[in-house]
């Protein structure tokens, strides 16, 4: 199994940033292809038009998201990957920082640039307006 680990500034409060990531509505802005979400444990989350989906195992209000996590690239029988978010605000910008784990052999470096084009750089276009 392999992880990776990725952070970005962003210039918003925790608050907003964490509902953003929870809210189907907001998550597909900042993203720009359609979501849905759910701010509630055990709640179903899918991004990029069904390419990824999962669900909340853990939330902690503006501080910490932890999904089930896997695409339409998994293996059928490859178990979910994890992914953990947390948020550390200051003077009003917010450190989101993603550990991605329980990836399959050779996928870490595929997603990290996935993040990075499909997350990161909307993201920083979005919420810099």
């Amino acid at each position: 199994m392999e992880s990776l680990k990725l952070s970005i500034t962003l210039p918003l409060k925790a608050e907003k940033l964490y509902k953003a990531w929870l809210s189907s509505k907001e998550h597909a802005k900042f993203t720009g292809a359609s979501a849905t979400a759910s701010a509630k444990v055990n709640g179903k989350h899918s991004a990029w038009d069904g390419y990824i989906w999962g669900k909340n195992l853990e939330l902690k209000a503006n501080k910490k998201i932890v999904q089930s996590w896997r695409t339409s690239e998994f293996p059928e029988d490859a178990p979910d990957s994890t992914l953990e978010i947390t948020f550390e605000e200051k003077a009003g910008k917010t450190k989101m920082s993603l550990y991605h784990h329980g990836l399959q052999k050779g996928d870490a470096k595929k997603y990290t640039q996935g993040w990075k084009d499909f997350y990161f750089t909307p993201m920083k276009l979005y919420y810099s307006k």
